[in-house]
């Protein structure tokens, strides 16, 4: 379906729900395996609306996204311009981890039984096809809390902001419509965060945890988390979509933060994470990785819900034409890490942004 401001985008920017499953796998080597995934990316919306169907009030979503490998094995089109492996980050012991994933399916509804009910569904389809990478069942945590203590979520863009932020448009005229999404699975010390003091806390996250108020800029230290993830480019904020969701389990004692962030352009993203874990500049790091470990990092394409709708008619590409993506380094520091090249400017404070990747625009 196209509508006429473009292709139909899939149910990126769609409200924030009390319960998610996220599902990455990866896809088996043989041909046949890709055919099986091809057919399932065409039937998800089908799955999806006969699922819903059960309660058309617990607004059942899911949004399907392709990895860099597994869009060159699935469409033989041209790949996304922003599309590639997700890249590492080393710096002073923080490590953003790069991790495998071919498909991500998203899956958003007011009740976790439905969400459960499509992702038995999806799997059911790709049985014989793939290996599961990872499964987190998220769910809405008091006020839109996390497990830190604090609300998580509070500056999200919404409404026609939302669109602006995360779906593309005339920049990738062949992919308007879609959108691009990194995922990372953040691992608390919840024992370690608790023994700090309420007050140090808030200066960790820039915000007061009773009440969600920013705190001021002459109290906010500049390595704040949302000092560091404001991606500001000549007094525009470049902003992402987020739908964070807590996940964890007691008797384990594993607690923790599954971050999804939807953008037009992962460069905003990317730079995020820069300033996190190398700092902003380098060595002013976001000290809730002191506390916090990323254990996935994966980048993926979101297709239009046109394009996807259509992918059961596409074929892998030839032999010779297979694009030929780099794996991400493993041991490069943080000054020649690909994170520090012209695919991801620096951000310098000087108004020397790409901002035309980081919005989404094309470059000049």
């Amino acid at each position: 379906m196209t509508t006429e401001s473009g292709p139909e985008p899939q149910p990126v920017v769609s409200p924030l729900t009390k319960a998610a499953i996220f599902l990455v796998v990866v896809l088996n080597p043989d041909e046949a395996s890709a055919d099986v995934a091809r057919n399932l990316c065409a039937d998800v919306s089908a799955l999806v609306r006969a699922v819903g169907f059960r309660d058309l009030t617990g607004r059942l979503t899911c949004v399907t996204s392709i990895g860099a490998a597994a869009w060159d094995r699935l469409t033989g089109l041209p790949r996304p311009a922003g599309l590639h492996a997700f890249r590492e980050i080393r710096a002073d012991g923080r490590h953003a981890v790069s991790t495998a994933g071919d498909l991500l399916f998203h899956i958003r509804a007011t009740r976790m039984d439905l969400c459960f009910e499509l992702t038995t569904q999806i799997m059911r389809r790709l049985s014989g096809a793939v290996t599961t990478a990872d499964e987190v069942h998220g769910f809405s945590y008091f006020d839109e809390r996390d497990l830190l203590g604090f609300v998580d979520g509070t500056e999200n863009p919404t409404g026609p902001a939302a669109e602006r932020a995360a779906i593309i448009g005339a920049e990738e005229p062949d992919y308007a419509g879609g959108s691009y999404v990194i995922v990372q699975k953040y691992v608390h010390d919840l024992d370690a965060w608790n023994a700090v003091p309420a007050e140090q806390q808030e200066k960790i996250i820039g915000r007061t945890k009773l009440d969600d108020i920013e705190l001021a800029d002459d109290v906010k230290p500049s390595s704040a988390h949302n000092a560091l993830t404001t991606i500001e480019v000549q007094g525009e904020e470049i902003k992402i979509l987020r739908d964070n969701m807590p996940f964890g389990s007691v008797a384990a004692g594993e607690f923790g933060t599954y971050f999804i962030g939807y953008s037009r352009s992962p460069a905003t993203t990317e730079q995020m994470l820069q300033n996190m874990f190398v700092g902003s500049p380098p060595g002013n790091y976001d000290r809730i990785l002191d506390f916090s470990r990323a254990v996935t990092g994966t980048l993926f394409f979101v297709p239009s819900q046109s394009l996807l709708d259509g992918f059961g008619d596409l074929g892998g590409p030839d032999a010779e034409s297979a694009s030929t993506d780099q794996p991400a380094s493993t041991d490069l520091p943080a000054s020649t890490h690909p994170l520090a090249s012209t695919d991801l400017p620096a951000n310098t404070n000087d108004g020397s942004l790409n901002v035309g990747s980081l919005r989404g625009d094309t470059p000049r």
